[in-house]
């Protein structure tokens, strides 16, 4: 038998194991429920309970769901109204799939609402988290629930700080905050290669100073002080702080020594080595997660980001990543505080402080068009004598002169048109007609019978 025949072999006995071992675990249903309620009595109410999570643990979530009902519709006083509702949403977040976990969330946030000081609320919280992270997709794709799970995770550490939940909480926000870090360095990477270093540099920039635990810092100052030499001298001292921040930072990556080469080109000083950041260094190289062949084999089939290369320590970001602003763009004075800029538009108080202006300088609206702006004012003051200003009065006593008052230009009167003249007609000349002109004549009176 041929290499590449045995090659064929192993590859499909190793799918038909994988492909086995999923649908044993998909099938296995029987996992106890995480918050029963030890408390042993025949309580009806309790009883309705204990079979709800029975039907739970053994997949029958709308049976379940229907039980939880009916004990929070029939008891309403009772004791179990919190752990029924929890278990409503946990029987939507075991069932799976979009529609379910979007049930639970909404589920998971009336519980937090209704119930917020209580310890369940923080295992609710940390679930809505496990919710996002389950969809989230690859670094290169939709970053929504990849964001939405950074959010709700940072909820679990500030509402529920003291919480059992909280160590939990901020290991998966180290792991989604690798997942979205990746997504930028590989958008900044790809404006480095293609020789667009403003915006390769603002990227990265951005990528070292808001998530310093991703697993590619180092990679990204060594790219950031590259794109920042390439820029021209004025971005020098912003290239020797990106490779003395990795010098400092991560004194074990393997770009350390040519960061150094490239700080005493430029006669820079080289920085001494962070103790802090050297002792996290070699923690996670100790407690560095391993991948199994059949992990590395289902990475490139399944839509899952990797998080192995997360970190294990430090603190992880409290806020989410927001661009800045390119190095190539000038910031504008109120962000930078100085005082200087460059502005064409200039200001002076002289017209404030005296009235001069306004006593010899005439309306703007009396100026004629294609004339000198004094030629203007001549011709304005001598046509109206109104417009010239009076004699101060008040120069002997000392008092401030009040300026002229300009008379407004009114605007000339349009005749009215007249309205046209009516002609007399002249009647043909006829023997026939009537002179109205001459007295009618009047009747004679007929003698009386």
């Amino acid at each position: 038998m041929s290499i590449v025949a045995r090659l064929l072999k192993a590859r499909t006995s190793l799918v038909a194991v994988s492909l086995l071992a999923l649908a044993l675990t998909g099938g296995c249903r029987h996992k106890k429920y995480e918050n029963p309620i030890t408390k042993d009595t025949q309580q009806p109410d309790k009883v309705l309970f204990d079979k709800a999570i029975k039907d739970i643990e053994h997949g029958r979530y709308e049976v379940a769901r229907l039980t939880l009902n009916t004990l929070m519709n029939t008891y309403d006083t009772s004791e179990y109204l919190a752990k029924a509702k929890l278990a409503i949403a946990d029987s939507w977040m075991r069932e799976g799939g979009t529609h379910a976990w979007s049930q639970a969330e909404a589920e998971y946030t009336d519980f937090i609402l209704f119930y917020p000081q209580m310890e369940e609320s923080a295992e609710a919280q940390m679930k809505i988290c496990d919710i996002h992270f389950r969809q989230a997709d690859k670094p290169d794709r939709d970053p929504l629930h990849v964001q939405r799970a950074d959010a709700e995770c940072r909820k679990v550490l500030t509402q529920f700080p003291n919480s059992r939940f909280a160590p939990q909480a901020a290991q998966r926000l180290r792991e989604v905050q690798e997942v979205i870090a990746e997504g930028e360095f590989r958008v900044g990477s790809f404006y480095h290669n293609k020789g667009n270093y403003s915006a390769a540099s603002n990227r990265l920039h951005a990528i070292t100073d808001q998530y310093p635990l991703y697993s590619g810092s180092d990679l990204a100052l060594w790219d950031e002080g590259d794109s920042y030499s390439k820029l021209g001298p004025r971005m020098r001292e912003k290239s020797i702080q990106a490779y003395q921040k990795l010098v400092r930072q991560y004194p074990l990556s393997p770009y350390v020594e040519d960061a150094k080469k490239r700080l005493r080109a430029m006669e820079a000083e080289v920085p001494e080595p962070d103790p802090v950041a050297l002792a996290r260094m070699k923690y996670e190289k100790e407690n560095v997660t391993k991948v199994g062949m059949f992990a590395r084999y289902w990475g490139y089939v399944s839509s899952r980001p990797d998080v192995s290369r997360a970190a294990k320590s430090g603190e992880p970001a409290m806020s989410l990543l927001r661009p800045a602003i390119p190095p190539n763009v000038p910031v504008p004075v109120a962000q930078t505080g100085a005082g200087g800029g460059v502005t064409d538009v200039t200001a002076s108080t002289e017209s404030a402080t005296s009235s001069t202006a306004i006593d010899t300088q005439p309306d703007a609206r009396l100026n004629q068009p294609g004339q000198k702006p004094a030629e203007k004012g001549a011709a304005a003051q001598s046509s109206d004598p109104q417009t010239q200003p009076k004699a101060d009065s008040n120069a002997n006593t000392g008092k401030k002169a009040k300026p002229a008052k300009m008379k407004r230009p009114q605007p000339p009167k349009i005749p009215k048109p007249s309205k046209p003249k009516k002609h007399k007609v002249e009647m043909p000349s006829d023997s026939a007609a009537p002179d109205k002109t001459a007295p009618a004549e009047k009747p004679q009176d007929q003698p009386k019978q």
